[in-house]
């Protein structure tokens, strides 16, 4: 488990927090052998701030870690902040021994 900024080793939950940050910032179709890998999130950014704007960015982060991330357990997702036109999304869970 290798940091891929610096190349320095990960411990495990460094490396499950890079993985995350890689997964979520992916969109989907950019992965020439994983055309499935990533999210919806790109496809969101110029879209206006409403509830279906939060429950799409729910929708396509947990699926993507449920279908991805096998690590990490979801058990919440939520808008801990909102301004100027920007979202800030937390995500908690547990680690599962996979």
């Amino acid at each position: 488990m290798m940091s891929r900024q610096n190349g320095v080793q990960l411990s495990e939950i460094e490396h499950i927090l890079q993985s995350l940050e890689d997964l979520i910032s992916t969109p989907i179709g950019s992965r020439i052998m994983r055309r499935d890998y990533g999210t919806q999130v790109a496809n969101l950014l110029d879209q206006p701030i409403s509830d279906a704007l939060y429950l799409k960015c729910y929708s396509t982060i947990y699926l993507a870690i449920l279908r991805w991330e096998p690590r990490v357990q979801v058990s919440q997702l939520y808008i801990s902040e909102v301004n100027k036109g920007q979202i800030v999304l937390n995500l908690e869970g547990t680690l599962t021994e996979t």
